[in-house]
């Protein structure tokens, strides 16, 4: 059984507009450069520890990768860390990118 469930873009965007959810970007530094949900956190190897020890456990954390599938380890683990409530993005930054283009960040813009 995992600690986590997937959750579609609408939905991760429903979560976001009410302020609900943290999200959390776990792609490559040029990808998440070149496009990333607005309010996402960019996490690498190099924060992740500390992403861990200063975010609210409390609070939904939405994982976006990709297309959706590296996220799902990625939100077993933050399960596995104490995150309450933890979703995996189906579809990932490319399903967001299409449905939201208008939604879809630049880093520096």
């Amino acid at each position: 059984m995992t600690g986590f469930r997937q959750i579609d873009v609408q939905r991760t965007r429903e979560l976001l507009d009410t302020g609900a959810a943290q999200v959390v970007d776990i792609r490559d530094p040029l990808s998440y450069g070149q496009g990333h949900i607005p309010s996402a956190r960019h996490l690498t190897d190099s924060n992740v520890e500390e992403f861990k020890t200063s975010a609210d456990k409390s609070r939904p954390l939405v994982v976006v990768c990709y297309h959706g599938i590296s996220s799902q380890g990625a939100a077993e683990y933050f399960s596995q860390a104490g995150f309450q409530e933890v979703y995996s993005m189906a579809g990932g930054f490319e399903a967001w990118s299409h449905t939201f283009p208008e939604l879809s960040e630049r880093s520096g813009e």
